[in-house]
Order: structure tokens, then sequence, then C-alpha cells
């Protein structure tokens, strides 16, 4: 009896994919070891580490991150497609991944993203492996999009959120997949009777718009603290221009992820619960990890028994094919 493929489809979610190392790990752990990985976005970080034995690396990056050093790698760009130019986070994956190719790795990988003006999905499972995955998560308005063999590409989460799909596409008999989003954006039920009201002209007239001369300050300072706000918000004023962006970005994708996975379920679905979690808040990846390893650990006893009456032999080598 062949042995069934397992695939793992790792979905999109800003910081909250620090979540999928724990995912990973807790699977390992167990015996489970998914013979195709598939991600989309941060999900393709995760997925392309774990596939090239470089998971520990980024687990160690991930811990060490505080939100000076998150600031420190978003290199802004006021001259081209996106905010963030995201060189300095690229060097950092080259570090780790160098000139590896996706056809190169002992699990079948394949990175999920979008093309800009037709809006296809496009499938990276041949090729470097950096640039698969810098193409995956270029955030529109936010990462600069990838050109890739002629083609643009940015964010898949735009038509492929959790990549189900692509792992039974590649011969996935058994599909694991993990949500992120799963309790972001509630059930988006319709409120019928919003009632206007008077804005807070007390709260408003509190944050003055700064200046010239403030905004220039010294040595850049005025200028960085600027950007911080404008990108992040601050307190209990509006939220930063990025965090619109994603929150909307999110809004959209939960529904296209809501669409997809009704028409083609996974067999298991690890549904994690980080609603409380920022999109930016790459800083908390070690409450983000034991999440992971938690919600995990919560589906494993279901998918060993599900997977041995597939005829999963545990232990086996990745991607090789028993006979009985």
């Amino acid at each position: 009896m062949a042995k069934t493929k397992i695939g793992l489809a790792l979905g999109g979610g800003a910081a909250r994919g620090w979540a999928h190392i724990g995912v990973v790990k807790a699977l390992v752990e167990a015996g489970i070891k998914p013979d195709i990985i598939v991600g989309t976005s941060i999900g393709a970080v995760v997925g392309a580490c774990h596939c090239a034995g470089h998971l520990e690396s980024l687990e160690d990056f991930a811990r060490q991150l505080t939100r000076r050093r998150v600031f420190g790698y978003l290199d802004f760009n006021f001259a081209g497609t996106g905010l963030i130019n995201g060189q300095r986070l690229c060097e950092r994956l080259e570090q780790q991944l160098g000139d590896l190719n996706i056809e190169d790795l002992d699990a079948r990988f394949t990175a999920v993203a979008t093309e800009i003006g037709t809006g296809h999905e496009i499938w990276l499972s041949r090729g470097r492996l950096v640039d698969a995955v810098r193409a995956s998560y270029a955030l529109p308005g936010v990462f600069r999009p990838v050109k890739i063999n002629g083609r643009w590409l940015f964010d898949g989460a735009l038509v492929n959120p959790i990549p189900v799909s692509v792992c039974r596409a590649l011969g996935a008999r058994y599909v694991i997949a993990v949500n992120l989003n799963f309790d972001v954006c509630g059930r988006g039920t319709i409120d019928p009777h919003f009632e206007p009201f008077e804005p807070d002209v007390a709260a408003e007239a509190s944050e003055p718009e700064p200046q010239l001369p403030a905004i220039l300050g010294k040595n850049g300072v005025s200028v960085r603290r600027l950007l911080q706000r404008q990108l992040f918000g601050k307190g209990e004023a509006a939220p930063g221009i990025s965090t619109v962006m994603v929150e909307a970005f999110n809004i959209v994708q939960d529904r296209i992820a809501r669409s997809r996975l009704a028409g083609d379920p996974p067999d298991a679905m690890v549904n994690l619960r980080l609603s409380d979690i920022g999109l930016f808040d790459f800083h908390r990846a070690d409450e983000l990890i034991a999440r992971g390893e938690e919600g995990a650990m919560r589906n494993l006893a279901d998918m060993r028994r599900e997977i041995d009456a597939r005829g999963y032999a545990p232990g086996s080598p990745v991607g090789v094919v028993e006979i009985a």
C-alpha cells in the first residue's frame, strides 16, 4: 500500500505567523512529517525555512526581536511601489536560505503569490527559494512587489489565504491547514442599526498636526517617530496607515478563505485564536510560538488516528513510497 502523502497548508497573517513555528514543531515531534508544504505570505516564510532545515534559526531570530529591532528592519521607501523596500529583510533571508532552489529541498514546497494586473494565482514551485518567499509575503502597498520571470508578484493571500487546494493538487491525500485569522474578523455580520454620533472634538484637538520644523528635527529622530506613528498608530489615536491597509486586507482575506475552505475543506484544521495579537507584533514570538504548539497539540490525537487509518507509516522518510 502506498504511503499517504501529508500536506501542510500554512496561511497568511503577518506577525501572527510566528505561531506556525509552534505548529510545525508540534507536528514533527509527534511524528507527523509533511511531504508537501505550501505557504502563503508569512506561511511561506516558515514553510521555506522548515523545508531548508533552518526552522530553528528562524525561531531564534523571532524570539530575539524587540519593538526597536522590528522597526530597524523597515527600510522606508517613498519613491517606489511600497512603503517598505524590504532589502534588510531580504538580506536576512539570504543569510539563512542563500542560493537554495526550491527543487533542492527534501520536502516538496510551494509558495503562493498573486500576479499584478491579471490577478492570477501563481504557484512558485521552482527557482530561487528567497525570491519565491519574498513574492509571497509582498503585502500590497507595504512591501515592494517582486519580479519573477517577467511577472510582477505580490502577496498570495489575495487569492488563496490558506492554500489547501494547492496541497491537494500536488498530491497530498491528507491535508492539515493552519488558520491564523480564525477569530480576527468575527463572522462579518451586518449592523443595520448603526447610529451616528458626534465626533470627539476634544480628543481631535489634543492631537495637533506636526509642523515641518518639528518633523525635520535633529538627525532624523523626529522623522522616524512620525513615520512610526503614521504607520503603526499610537495609543487610542486613529490607527496608522499600515494598520488601516492591512486590516482592510485581512477582511478581504477572511472572506476569501471562508469561501475557498467551504469548497475544499482540509482534513484537519488548526484554528488559532490570535485576535489579541497585533499585525505588527513581531516582538511577541515567545507567546505566538507557544500558542501554535498548544493549538496543534489539541488536534494531534485526531490527526494521528486519521492518518494511521489511511496508511501513513510514522517515521518513514519524507516523500518515499512504501510497498507492502
